[in-house]
């Protein structure tokens, strides 16, 4: 693949390295005051964007002017996902977003939905998220803390919203998010009851989880049109899987 980079921080020069390491080519370099003209000649296959909530719409309209395939991995602009979507629809556009890319994460996803049904069941337990990041994050609560939050919403029947910090009430689930030196990321679901506590918890050790899943989401979305997160992607690889099974027996 041809990758345009967007963002040249932390996590774009991780995608860097890992790209490279894969086989791909970093055929350009977005970031901060570049012009982007010098994307016009270049080959592209697919743009993954690191960037800053303040710049990852403009980013996106510059994709997709160019028609661009575009996974953006930035945060701090999810109230614009159903504006998004829709341009994703109107335009023929070739879009991938995910609040987190970590395979992990994903599988704490499917975990958080299971536990919430199950949880039913049991009213004296109460639900919480906590995330951790590093002191440079701009936003709070996490993006995965948001989708981790709806995702338990959708599947309880003791809540009905989130908020940040202490909840106003008994309906409402709380998000309690910490900033800690330059901790990577860590996501709390727990459940609080007069007896005990239950908790299921991912703790990332580095960042190259969420720049690898990332690229993975480049290799996907390359060749696709439509708007698509890591549940499409997530579910190709398990048919993918399967199939291959099978073919063993």
């Amino acid at each position: 693949m041809d990758i345009l980079l967007i963002g040249y921080g932390k996590m774009g020069k991780m995608i860097e390295r890992l790209a490279l390491e894969k086989g791909h080519n970093i055929a350009c370099i977005i970031d901060k005051d570049d012009s982007w003209n010098k994307v016009d000649k270049k080959k592209i296959d697919v743009a993954i964007d690191f960037s800053t909530p303040s710049s990852v719409i403009n980013n996106i309209d510059s994709c997709f002017k160019r028609h661009i395939p575009l996974v953006v991995g930035a945060t701090g602009w999810y109230d614009n996902i159903p504006m998004i979507k829709q341009r994703v629809l109107d335009e023929k556009q070739s879009f991938f977003y995910s609040s987190n890319f970590s395979i992990g994460v994903y599988m704490l996803r499917m975990l958080n939905i299971s536990l919430a049904k199950m949880m039913n069941a049991y009213p004296s337990y109460n639900p919480k998220i906590t995330e951790i990041h590093h002191i440079h994050k701009l936003d709070a609560p996490s993006g995965t803390a948001i989708t981790l939050a709806n995702d338990l919403i959708n599947n309880s029947n003791k809540k009905t919203s989130w908020q940040l910090n202490q909840a106003k009430d008994e309906k409402t689930l709380e998000i309690d998010a910490k900033r800690i030196g330059e901790e990577c990321g860590t996501h709390i679901i727990s459940y609080d009851s007069p007896v005990d506590t239950i908790e299921i918890t991912h703790k990332a050790k580095t960042r190259e989880g969420f720049a690898l899943g990332a690229i993975m989401a480049g290799e996907f979305l390359c060749d696709k049109q439509g708007f698509y997160t890591m549940d499409d992607m997530m579910k190709e690889i398990s048919s993918e899987n399967i199939k291959k099974s099978y073919a063993k027996i």
